[in-house]
């Protein structure tokens, strides 16, 4: 592998040429600094990110691995490729159908899925038609893209919210760096809430709740500013005062806050 990463980056000559291992189990040992390659997939982002979102676990330390990668031995955001599923597995929403999770559950868990993969450290991977809620299991026959399904009210609505947080992931640089702290921990009402921030200011906190209760009014102290964010998903301001936030959060459902 080293071999292939020596031709590859010679050929390329000035381009820059990114050499990722779908190597499985993932393992640090594949990247860092003595390892052949500069990135590797992080399978265990999606063994452990998918049960969360199909409700057959909460482990939060598990969770809190695979969000900040630092803590597998991986040395930083470039070292690993995040994905909710590839075409080696079901797409999500057939995993949730096999489950019987569907209509607007279904899509409900997807997004909060969608705003981890956007939001942690790592590249982000997407599967084609994962943004608009293709539904197919996995097969070696060909299995064609449903394009049809972007007439739908929750795909289209699906579609723009993958939309909405790539061009976060684009714009807001705290998203590049390998910064990240969890700031709120609570494995009673399965809610976990991290920030990520760069040197120059721009701050992104994100609040998931893993649970399938309405949690109103739920409280985040040890925020990380005080001052106006912005919920980039919902498109609403609100202020935080003495290091504490009030937030509604739906079941299965996260609120990615933006520093203005």
């Amino acid at each position: 592998m080293k071999w292939i990463v020596q031709e590859a980056k010679q050929t390329a000559g000035s381009k820059p040429f990114y050499n990722v291992a779908e190597y499985i189990p993932d393992d640090p040992a594949i990247t860092n600094l003595e390892g052949p390659m500069d990135g590797c997939w992080h399978d265990s982002f999606y063994h452990t990110v998918l049960p969360h979102l199909l409700g057959e676990t909460f482990d939060l330390e598990r969770l809190k691995d695979v969000l900040d990668p630092k803590r597998q031995g991986y040395m930083g955001a470039t070292n690993i490729v995040n994905y909710l599923t590839n075409h080696d597995h079901n797409h999500v929403m057939a995993d949730l159908g096999d489950r019987d999770i569907f209509d607007e559950a279904a899509f409900r868990r997807k997004k909060l899925g969608v705003a981890l993969l956007m939001t942690a450290v790592g590249i982000p991977m997407i599967w084609m038609g994962e943004e608009f809620g293709e539904y197919k299991r996995k097969t070696i026959d060909p299995a064609k893209i449903d394009w049809t399904l972007l007439e739908h009210d929750l795909n289209k609505g699906l579609f723009e919210y993958y939309k909405g947080l790539i061009a976060l992931r684009k714009g807001n640089h705290a998203l590049y760096t390998n910064n990240i702290e969890f700031i709120h921990e609570n494995e009673d009402a399965k809610v976990v809430a991290y920030t990520r921030w760069n040197e120059e200011g721009s701050r992104v906190v994100v609040v998931a709740n893993f649970s399938d209760q309405f949690l109103g009014d739920y409280q985040i102290s040890h925020f990380p500013m005080d001052g106006m964010w912005h919920e980039w998903t919902r498109n609403y301001d609100v202020e935080v005062n003495a290091g504490e936030l009030l937030v509604n959060l739906g079941e299965y459902e996260a609120h990615v806050f933006v520093w203005q």
